[in-house]
């Protein structure tokens, strides 16, 4: 006799949905944290936006009051590779790169030194390159127009990678040797013990240690060369020596500014700068723990 078998009457479990976490409900907190910051990143990028939608306007239409341009004017973008500002975008290339190049070439050693010798007059020293970011190039204009004057580097670039360079070397020296302190001697003395000598340390352990340190103050240096004003202004004479900063000022007349010009000018200016956050971002992270790890 077959004995039949009713079936259950209790919930039915799906199985895919057997082992899913519940979803949490984000705390009020949390959203008031997330919406701040969204607010506050708004604020920061609507200058932005407003460069970038006036870039693209006509001349006819900078005068009205609709935020989007009627009339996308792309060829904006296009007048500055034929305006000549191509060759001054090179040059404030060239200025911020080799200011760049230049201070870490000095503040690296002596970051170093400083953080792991205690010689006498160290905190002198620390002290005097602190007191040296405190003047300003604009203060001391009228001094080093007259020290390159003599020298003859007058409209030369190298003046200006020389004084990028004199005036992002204090902050550079002093977060290298923040970063260099905070390292452990021990990681250096294990590493002399498998045969690596001073540089071998160095540059095998204790500086992809303090990557995060070294590219901080490259994107300083470089951005602090790259929107340099007054002593580019000052240095250059000629139109062909001027970095961009100094030759976007060719649209501001004495009776009218060609805003369209000058914001397409602006907004090609920023590429390299966010192109060299993208690239060097990701290796923030990665520096934190390289070079701990045999």
């Amino acid at each position: 006799m077959a004995v039949q078998t009713m079936p259950r009457t209790g919930p039915r479990h799906h199985a895919g949905h057997r082992g899913r976490p519940p979803r949490r409900v984000p705390k009020l907190k949390t959203v008031i944290v997330a919406a701040a910051a969204y607010i506050v990143a708004f604020v920061f990028l609507f200058p932005y936006i407003v460069m970038l939608l006036t870039s693209l306007r006509s001349q006819e239409s900078l005068r009205e009051v609709s935020f989007w341009p009627k009339e996308w004017v792309w060829s904006n973008l296009a007048n500055f590779w034929s305006s000549g500002l191509a060759g001054n975008l090179w040059v404030t290339l060239k200025v911020a790169g080799g200011s760049t190049i230049l201070v870490l070439l000095v503040a690296l050693p002596a970051a170093y030194y400083s953080a792991r010798h205690d010689f006498r007059g160290r905190t002198a020293f620390l002290i005097l390159v602190l007191i040296t970011q405190m003047f300003q190039p604009t203060a001391m204009l009228v001094g080093i127009y007259r020290e390159f004057y003599q020298f003859g580097l007058v409209d030369s670039i190298w003046s200006l990678i020389l004084v990028n360079g004199g005036f992002n070397l204090a902050f550079a020296v002093w977060i290298l040797n923040a970063y260099f302190a905070s390292i452990p001697r021990e990681l250096e003395e294990a590493a002399f013990i498998d045969g690596n000598g001073r540089f071998g340390a160095l540059f095998r352990v204790t500086l992809p240690l303090a990557m995060p340190g070294v590219i901080t103050a490259l994107i300083f240096t470089f951005i602090a060369a790259w929107n340099e004003f007054v002593v580019a202004l000052t240095l250059t004479t000629t139109p062909e020596n001027q970095p961009l900063t100094v030759a976007l000022n060719s649209f501001i007349g004495q009776y009218q500014v060609d805003w369209q010009n000058l914001f397409a000018g602006s907004v090609i200016a920023t590429i390299p700068v966010i192109i060299l956050f993208a690239l060097i971002e990701r290796k923030v992270v990665g520096g934190l723990t390289a070079g701990s790890i045999k």
